[in-house]
């Protein structure tokens, strides 16, 4: 009786704490994306069937002096000189995250002198690393993997993208790269590679090298960390074919103020093919593991489950951590947060981690067709999130953008997807949402029983901005989420839950009269009944620009031509539920979640 006392007190200890302090939170939820691909999204490169375009990409700061940050993406499988030479694009951004411009370095274009040999996959790995030679243009990082030529280069550019110089640092394998920051303090970004196909330890167990480079844009061999299961204090954990080191690290800093830096690395084919992510602490000094902590189902509070079944590529399992970046703090609780993936899993789910302050995860949220609120529709094989980068504030309105690869069939896709902060304020009073219309909810009122999974607050929140709800009642005692309209009044909770009120809610109606900005969509009502409005500043249309819905499920539903800044869609056939609608206009698609109720 004791024990349950206490566990009933350290409860209400912990919900009058939350009740207390946690009058605004603040959280990143889902804005928009913007398509990067094959003549979409600004993108004109004509890329071939099997390129392998957004293999590997990174934000590589504002190569054009436009004040906008630019992109590095690799397509390894490029053609260029050779079959599978490879080559890297430089893209100029639009603050839309549209491509305002590119430019291709390879064998062929961008003044790229070096002689590649076939299946070099110049381009594998790609990471943005500051102004090397001190010219006040950034410079990026480019690795050639495979046998017979493999190399670091790192390359020296003009303001047009193009190759100034480039110094190729010979035998280094990597098939991805990672810029970390400064680590030695020496003024110059450093580098982690990494190559899961090393065999120390077992074929395929992995291993990683972090790198330091000279002013000269050398690496420096005696310098070189290398961390495997015989080097660099990482010891014992791994086995052979969990291909430790993944595509990408995150280096995400002294997460628990001990003095050590934390550093996750995916290993992506262990646990028979679910992946794992290993945080390791690394010495401020040496840069070797004093100790690590391993992140899969059911382990350091990751509690998704992930697949284990056969693939149609011939590998195994869900491929949790094949890539991961550090995100930012997205909860507001002094953490810095990761993104990850399961490429494997569907058609690839893409993961936040939000992080404890001990290395653990605190709750996650997942980003796919039907989870996260973007209105993605991916195709059952898209291995959406095979690649990860962080860009930053992108439009410099606050949001965070981050890009994640994907596309079915080779030739590559590259979704940038917008973040938006938006504060949950909650409202006095221990006090429930009642009334209105319910837009999403786990909990039964006639049982008093959850009727879905229990979620976390910041799974809640993520709820609201997916249903674009006004207002949002959680428990943290049970996991209890619902999520409502406007027209919900306040009323007393006699069971501790917690009211919010959605300061993100877009307010849409059918009677707003809004004056659109330059290159704006939007749609209302919603939730709708019956007709549905798409409204448009955009004026100029061709046959390209179209209108499709698709069901919750990734169903195509209908699609039709968009010739008019007014277009009405009559719902009034189909039943009650979410529907995506994507609106192709001048090259960018644009999506939407309709609430028909």
């Amino acid at each position: 009786m004791k024990t349950i006392y206490s566990r009933i007190l350290t409860i209400s200890i912990f919900i009058n704490v939350f009740f207390l302090n946690a009058q605004v939170s603040t959280q990143y939820g889902p804005d928009s994306f913007v398509k990067i691909e094959n003549n979409s999204g600004g993108f004109m490169a004509g890329l071939d069937s099997g390129d392998r375009f957004s293999r590997d990409h990174d934000q590589a700061g504002d190569i054009n002096g436009d004040g906008i940050i630019d992109l590095v993406v690799g397509a390894r499988s490029d053609d260029d000189g050779a079959t599978d030479a490879g080559a890297v694009y430089i893209l100029f951004m639009n603050n839309d995250g549209t491509v305002q411009s590119n430019q291709k370095i390879s064998m062929l274009q961008g003044g790229f002198t070096e002689t590649l040999s076939a299946s070099n996959f110049f381009g594998y790995g790609v990471a943005g690393i500051g102004d090397y030679d001190n010219d006040g243009v950034p410079d990026i990082a480019v690795s050639a993997p495979a046998s017979g030529n493999r190399a670091l280069y790192i390359i020296h550019l003009n303001t047009n993208g193009t190759v100034k110089s480039y110094v190729k640092n010979i035998n280094i394998i990597a098939q991805g790269l990672s810029a970390i920051g400064d680590l030695n303090n020496d003024g110059r970004i450093d580098i982690v590679a990494c190559d899961p196909g090393s065999d120390v330890g077992g074929t395929n167990t992995g291993a990683i090298s972090i790198l330091f480079l000279n002013s000269s844009s050398q690496v420096m061999p005696a310098q070189t960390v290398l961390i495997d299961p015989s080097n660099g204090g990482l010891g014992t954990g791994l086995n052979a074919g969990d291909q430790f080191g993944g595509r990408e690290v995150a280096m995400l800093g002294d997460l628990d103020n001990d003095g050590t830096l934390e550093m996750a690395v995916g290993a992506f084919m262990s646990d028979g093919g679910k992946g794992a992510i290993w945080m390791l602490s690394l010495d401020s000094t040496t840069f070797n593991v004093v100790s690590k902590l391993k992140i899969t189902e059911g382990l350091n509070g990751f509690t998704d489950t992930l697949t284990t079944g056969a693939n149609p590529n011939g590998t195994s399992g869900a491929s949790f951590g094949h890539s991961l970046c550090k995100v930012g703090d997205l909860n507001g609780d002094g953490v810095p947060d990761l993104m990850t993936g399961a490429n494997q899993q569907n058609e690839g789910w893409g993961y936040i981690l939000y992080l404890n302050a001990d290395k653990t995860v605190k709750t996650f949220t997942r980003i796919n067709n039907l989870d996260g609120g973007f209105g993605l529709v991916l195709d059952p094989q898209e291995r959406f999130s095979r690649s990860i980068s962080f860009i930053g504030d992108l439009r410099g309105d606050g949001t965070v953008a981050v890009n994640y690869g994907g596309g079915a069939g080779g030739t590559g896709t590259l979704y940038l997807l917008f973040l938006k902060p938006c504060d949950f304020n909650q409202q006095p009073g221990f006090n429930r949402w009642s009334g209105g219309n319910i837009l999403f909810s786990n909990w039964n009122h006639g049982s008093q029983m959850l009727n879905g999974d229990s979620l976390t607050f910041e799974q809640c929140t993520f709820k609201a901005f997916e249903t674009d709800a006004a207002n949002m009642t959680y428990n943290v005692n049970d996991g209890r989420c619902i999520c409502m309209d406007d027209n919900a009044t306040l009323a007393v909770s006699t069971e501790q839950s917690i009211a919010y009120t959605n300061q993100c809610f877009s307010g849409i109606l059918s009677n707003d009269l809004q004056e659109l900005t330059p290159n704006q969509t939007v749609v209302y009502p919603n939730p709708t009944h019956s007709l549905l409005t798409l409204e448009t500043s955009h004026s100029t249309f061709t046959d390209s620009d179209h209108l499709e819905l698709y069901s919750i499920l990734g169903k195509k539903l209908y699609t039709s031509s968009l010739n008019a800044q007014l277009t009405s869609i009559d719902l009034s056939s189909y039943p009650q539920g979410l529907y995506m609608l994507m609106a192709h206009i001048n090259g960018v698609t644009t999506s939407f979640k309709i609430i028909k109720d």
